[in-house]
């Protein structure tokens, strides 16, 4: 790039309106990620109308995370290969025509192909939004512009599961899909008026790197199988299971090896030379994972627990998203005073603080308890997404920011998934763990299990029951009671762990620059 192209590049200002842009792209970022959690609530509804069993529905699911988490890595790549602005109205319009097809779908074998197109164009969407935004505002009024994005990237998954769970109950699961149709449609109008590449954008190309695309799709596709399987599955007792998670590890390995060789790599790794950026990684990947296991726990405790349905689980889930509206903008103004990497110290600490007040369940608990606790959960989230989103490319070259978005977003997803397996798969175990600690006091050795036993006996034979077969039923519901005690148990253990998780990343923020306002002083070339 010439002298006077250079400064072109430097004095460049988008057309229209940033925060207008910020909206636009935002509004399609949001309809992905929305739908990465719709789908849930609906699969029995799915399972049913298609004529598959619920096993089999779940592939629906499967085939969207597959697709989306191969693509995540390689967006920068087609990004740069396609015109950025081009590929994203691509990935808008084709993600909008995928959810009608995934709506009139007569089957099982074609929902999951249409689930699958649509992670493949969806999973552009998001790197794509904040390469833009990148873009088009400078440093110093990022961390305004990240607030925007958090409230969809961190509303939207709490809102899946309730919005999914209405329309499913009232209208028919082939809205979910529905109604992308007409924000899509919107998106696709407004970003071709708003949207423009920068000059810096327009000059890249780059050739195709089979190797490196085989080995991310690869790696990528067979983990994400192996996360939303695995529980199904019986983990490495399948040998299903136990193939996938080989690929994964070859493709993934293979893929860093191969990447920090080649010439001219799919995905540049250089951006993890820039310490903000590794440190940002870390940061968003250990907020996924708590994250997306607390959003799934609380709905799965409450339903099968306590008998909420879906609709009443989802809003639960819903004043924390009231939360973080309201919080982002303070954590904003408070970027402008303290340092970055406090404000992301502080949040991890008040959601490890947050999560082990969760971790007092009980059975007679509440609904007014239980949206405190997601509440404190998500309070914690408003101090870390936009500080660290914006404090991870504070540092970093603008010509890598096409990479950087990918791998950022990569991270946040993969670990997202991560703490839903590990949290799922934690809950059975635990649940074990503590069948097996209390076993000891379910005997007739033990003088409060026989009170207990007495008691229903008694309130049995009021009801009237037989006194022959009133302690045997009587048997049977304090076993009730014990297996249900057990679970609750294992529930605490998962919100314990996802504190102990919180309050390990909390030092390691340090290592971030100490900056105020996500770095609007610093240089950014």
């Amino acid at each position: 790039m010439s002298e006077a192209q250079t400064d072109d590049a430097r004095q460049w200002k988008p057309a229209h309106n940033p925060w207008a842009i910020a909206v636009v792209v935002t509004l399609a970022a949001f309809m992905e990620i929305l739908d990465t959690t719709i789908v849930n609530v609906a699969l029995p509804h799915i399972a049913g109308s298609l004529s598959s069993s619920n096993d089999e529905a779940t592939w629906a699911l499967t085939s969207y995370l597959v697709a989306n988490g191969i693509v995540l890595t390689i967006s920068g790549w087609l990004a740069a290969v396609i015109g950025r602005k081009r590929y994203f109205l691509i990935c808008i319009a084709m993600f909008t025509v995928c959810s009608f097809l995934c709506g009139i779908a007569t089957s099982l074998p074609q929902l999951v192909a249409f689930r699958l197109l649509q992670g493949f164009f969806g999973g552009g969407m998001q790197p794509s939004q904040q390469s833009i935004i990148l873009d088009t505002f400078p440093p110093s009024k990022r961390s305004a512009a990240f607030g925007v994005t958090a409230i969809a990237t961190i509303v939207a998954p709490v809102l899946g599961p309730t919005l999914g769970g209405y329309i499913t109950d009232t209208l028919n699961w082939r809205w979910i899909f529905f109604i992308n149709l007409p924000v899509g449609v919107i998106a696709v109008i407004f970003v071709f008026i708003l949207v423009e590449d920068p000059p810096w954008q327009k000059r890249i190309s780059r050739h195709v790197d089979f190797i490196g695309l085989f080995l991310i799709t690869l790696g990528l596709g067979a983990l994400q199988v192996t996360l939303d399987r695995g529980e199904d599955e019986d983990w490495f007792g399948s040998r299903f299971i136990q193939i996938t998670a080989v690929l994964a590890v070859v493709g993934i390995f293979g893929a860093i090896g191969w990447l920090l060789t080649a010439k001219k790599p799919v995905v540049s790794l250089e951006v993890f030379k820039d310490r903000n950026f590794t440190m940002g990684c870390v940061c968003i990947a250990a907020t996924g994972a708590v994250l997306y296991a607390g959003a799934v726990v609380i709905p799965q405790f409450t339903q099968t627990l306590i008998g909420y349905n879906a609709t009443w689980s989802g809003l639960i889930l819903s004043p924390g998203g009231v939360a973080i509206i309201v919080l982002i903008p303070v954590v904003t103004q408070l970027m402008r005073f303290v340092q970055t990497r406090i404000l992301i110290a502080a949040g991890f600490v008040i959601m490890g603080a947050a999560f082990v007040y969760s971790s007092q369940l009980t059975l007679d608990i509440d609904f007014r308890t239980l949206v405190i606790m997601r509440s404190a959960q998500t309070a914690g989230l408003a101090f870390l997404f936009v500080p660290i989103s914006t404090i991870a490319y504070t540092t970093l070259p603008r010509e890598l920011n096409g990479d950087a978005t990918a791998l950022f977003v990569m991270f946040r997803n993969v670990f997202g998934s991560i703490g839903i397996a590990i949290a799922s798969s934690m809950i059975i175990q635990r649940l074990q763990v503590h069948q097996s600690y209390l076993s000891q006091w379910a005997t007739p050795f033990h003088q409060p299990y026989n009170e207990l036993v007495a008691r229903y006996e008694r309130a049995l034979v009021a009801m009237g029951h037989s006194a022959s077969s009133a302690h045997d039923v009587a048997v049977g519901k304090v076993y009730q009671v014990f297996q249900a005690q057990a679970a609750v148990l294992g529930y605490s253990d998962v919100f314990l762990l996802a504190g102990a998780v919180a309050f390990a990343v909390a030092p390691l923020c340090f290592l971030l620059s100490g900056v105020k306002g996500g770095g609007g002083g610093a240089s950014v070339h």
